[in-house]
């Protein structure tokens, strides 16, 4: 590891996880660092937990026996044994100061403590451990959340260390700050994996809590500056897979079909993989019905994309 900016290594970041041996994200083999902290509020979301940008304290409310070893050891108050039912209940009205007790009290394994802050040498370090899979395969690190462009100074810190060390990069971001952040990441970021969620911008506030015009438009900034940027579009049956919007989108994007740095569009159906997630955290899942696409949805889609000439590929879990 390179020294000669430590300074710059010693500032820090919140993080909510750091997944390893990711395939889904950018080329090759790669390490995702989630930053916590998002503008969004995605009815969809898939990591609830790092929507904000503080401590989270998640209780497995299957493995938990209400023993109450939690409750004594906080130092907050966060926990409480319910007079009326009895059972281990989480206040989420106060502030978890990430202390771990509660976790380390819990002989049933079945609270977690997520978000924490990490000094950029350190999440280096932890990139740096997997650099031979990454040489192997083309991969390296992806920064991931909640939204790293709400933390864009520890975010450019860690990918201008990782480019010093010789790390290719990439960013999945929704697109929501000011272009000053995404211009400040942009000259040490390989890849943007930029999301369009919805483009109707009243129908993006209903879903998200934002409009989108800002989104847009670092988009075709980002596309016009010639930095290499992939398209991602979620999509959830009834939400934003009516072709009209599709089509919309399509329109939008074919300016730029012929730049070198287009890297073409990602279709991401709707999956469940973080559901459970809600219910840890004590809150409720926004979807009541299951709006996943059937495979012949997402043929019809990639074909009214191809019609535009413009490259698509659906990510399957």
């Amino acid at each position: 590891m390179s020294n000669g900016n430590l300074g710059i290594l010693e500032r820090k970041a919140s993080i909510f996880n750091i997944q390893k041996y990711n395939m889904y994200d950018g080329d090759g083999i790669r390490t995702i660092v989630f930053f916590q902290g998002c503008p969004l509020r995605c009815k969809w979301c898939a990591n609830p937990e790092g929507m904000i940008k503080k401590p989270r304290v998640m209780v497995k409310t299957n493995m938990c026996v209400n023993c109450g070893a939690c409750v004594s050891v906080c130092p907050v108050s966060k926990h409480i044994i319910s007079n009326e039912t009895l059972k281990h209940e989480v206040n989420h009205d106060i502030d978890c100061i990430g202390c771990g007790k509660c976790k380390e009290a819990c002989l049933q394994s079945a609270i977690s403590i997520v978000g924490e802050v990490k000094t950029i040498s350190e999440l280096l370090e932890i990139v740096e451990e997997d650099r031979t899979f990454y040489e192997m395969s083309g991969g390296g690190v992806t920064l991931g959340g909640g939204e790293v462009l709400m933390q864009p100074e520890a975010a450019c810190s860690l990918l201008m260390a990782c480019k010093q060390e010789g790390i290719n990069t990439a960013i999945e971001t929704c697109g929501y700050a000011k272009l000053e952040s995404v211009l400040k990441v942009a000259e040490f970021t390989d890849l943007f994996l930029f999301d369009i969620k919805h483009i109707d911008s009243e129908r993006h506030f209903e879903l998200t809590g934002v409009r989108n015009e800002r989104i847009l438009e670092n988009l075709e900034e980002l596309l016009r500056r010639k930095y290499n940027v992939k398209i991602r579009m979620p999509l959830l049956k009834g939400v934003n897979d009516r072709q009209e919007d599709i089509e919309k989108v399509m329109e939008l994007l074919t300016p730029y079909k012929e730049y070198k740095n287009f890297k073409g569009i990602d279709l991401l159906p709707y999956h469940k993989m973080g559901v459970n997630k809600y219910n840890q955290l004590g809150i409720e899942y926004p979807i009541k019905d299951d709006p996943s696409l059937k495979s012949e949805d997402l043929d019809a889609i990639e074909g009214w994309i191809k019609r535009y000439d413009l490259p698509v590929k659906v990510i399957r879990h």
